[in-house]
């Protein structure tokens, strides 16, 4: 195995574990104050997040993308980068944030909602610093600083809103400890570029390099408006047309979706790099490597698809029987999933080897559709109409997608699909036996009993074998290395 191919294995590893952490205490900490606040307060709260979220993407410009792929390449070229990435950042956070105010103040909400929006979009302003940041550390093929931090920034969360919950003081001191978080988070960042990587934080303007950055960064820009509208403006239509309680309901699904992304996360967070360094020297990894994240992230995404569809009635039971009709919406959107775990690894591959500008139509086509299906779906069903076109969309995105694919790399696409045919006959098995069971056992026991089955049914099959246990086990043996 390639050094290269071992520090890959190093970093999904060590930020996979983090963000199974991260993604857990996050969940945990959703599940308390979903009880505490019930569907209406809840809805403002997301509505809040959502809002903002989508106005960070003006800040940022596809620039974080620029920085990790730019020094990945060249690690030399790092520090002009990171400055004019810098000089470019400040003004255009201080021109989102004035926008942003302009739009909720238009929109006539009531002033809770608006405190809400303005305490988030102080977490807005910092997160997007904190990424840049982090960029160039991943750009340096390190993930185990943002590792770190990620799990930390929701230790703060929890810990500062259970304190927040039991004064009672309401939930725009709520909304105040993810701007806390993301305080520590940025002071964190910057230490990191400062003091391990030792890079300045000097902003500055080089007009031919910021002509560079920007033709690199504007298909990566268009993606980000896109993906983000694509993302978040289902629950800010919701609140619009449906009300704050179909955003609360609505969340409920959304977040379990949510908190299962840390696997594709990791896997594009660690790869990225990898596939742009491949595709500049090495064509026949690059291939390998995309079809072993395929299978690898099917093998993860199927069975939880299946699973959660069957035990939907008991995962709501985590919340007030005031979310009872999220049953519906959640195993709707679940189906998604396994289209949404495939969408990162086509993505990274479409990023680092210069195909941005067809993942950026790619992304308008599907951000255009979704919009235009939960115009007409949110009406008519709420939540339940919000679900269908996230399905809908996400089937989309993977279909033009996977178009784009053949015409960059070469994989063994009957392989993949031999494996799809076996991973879900044990899905579908586990899922059968998780249904017939859950009426039954605890649901704890059900799932360990599922996931059993499952495994067991995989390794009868040929679907996963002892030695990708076995690498992923290595990967946390292996020293780290500085370069690779």
């Amino acid at each position: 195995m390639s050094e290269k191919v071992i520090n890959i294995a190093k970093n999904t590893s060590y930020y996979t574990l983090a963000l199974v952490v991260q993604k857990v205490i996050s969940f945990t900490y959703f599940v308390i104050i979903a009880r505490a606040l019930g569907p209406e307060d809840l809805g403002k709260y997301y509505f809040a997040i959502s809002f903002t979220t989508i106005f960070s993407i003006f800040i940022d410009l596809g620039m974080t993308n620029v920085l990790t792929r730019e020094t990945a390449k060249d690690h030399t070229d790092a520090q002009k980068f990171l400055n004019n990435v810098l000089g470019i950042k400040i003004p255009l956070a201080v021109f989102s944030f004035l926008m942003m105010l302009g739009v909720i103040n238009l929109m006539g909400y009531p002033e809770l909602t608006k405190y809400l929006v303005y305490i988030s979009s102080l977490s807005m302003i910092l997160d997007s610093f904190t990424a840049t940041f982090f960029s160039i550390a991943r750009g340096f093929h390190n993930l185990i600083f943002e590792s770190v931090s990620s799990v930390i920034f929701q230790i703060i969360v929890l810990v500062t809103g259970l304190i927040i919950l039991d004064l009672d003081l309401g939930i725009l001191w709520l909304m105040g400890t993810l701007a806390f978080a993301s305080a520590f988070n940025f002071i964190y960042s910057y230490i990191i570029v400062r003091k391990k990587i030792q890079l300045e934080i000097k902003p500055e303007l080089n007009k031919e390099l910021i002509k560079t950055v920007i033709k690199i960064s504007l298909p990566f820009a268009i993606f980000g408006i896109f993906s983000r509208l694509y993302t978040y403006l289902d629950s800010v239509l919701l609140s619009s047309l449906a009300g704050d309680r179909a955003v609360g309901v609505y969340q409920v699904a959304f977040k379990i979706i949510n908190a299962l992304q840390f696997l594709p996360m990791a896997f594009a967070a660690s790869l990225y790099p990898a596939f742009a360094s491949y595709w500049m020297k090495n064509k026949p990894q690059l291939a390998v490597t995309f079809e072993r994240s395929m299978n690898y992230l099917l093998i993860i995404s199927l069975p939880i698809t299946i699973g959660i569809m069957s035990i939907a009635d008991k995962v709501v039971i985590l919340f007030k029987s005031e979310y009872s009709d999220a049953v519906l919406p959640l195993q709707i959107n679940i189906a998604a999933l396994v289209f949404v775990f495939l969408n990162f690894a086509i993505g990274a591959i479409l990023n680092a080897c210069d195909k941005q500008k067809i993942n950026t139509i790619n992304m308008m086509v599907v951000t255009v559709a979704s919009i235009a299906l939960n115009l007409f779906l949110i009406p008519r069903f709420q939540a339940i109409g919000a679900s269908i076109t996230v399905v809908i969309t996400s089937l989309l995105a993977f279909v033009l997608g996977m178009a784009i694919i053949p015409k960059i790399v070469q994989y063994n696409h009957w392989k993949v699909f031999k494996n799809f045919l076996k991973v879900g006959f044990a899905s579908l098995v586990m899922g059968f036996l998780a249904f017939t069971l859950k009426n039954y056992l605890n649901v704890f026991v059900v799932v360990l009993i599922s996931a059993g089955t499952y495994f067991i049914l995989l390794f009868l099959l040929g679907a996963f074998k002892k030695d990708d246990f076995k690498s992923i086990f290595d990967s946390f043996r292996k020293k780290p290395m500085d370069e690779v």
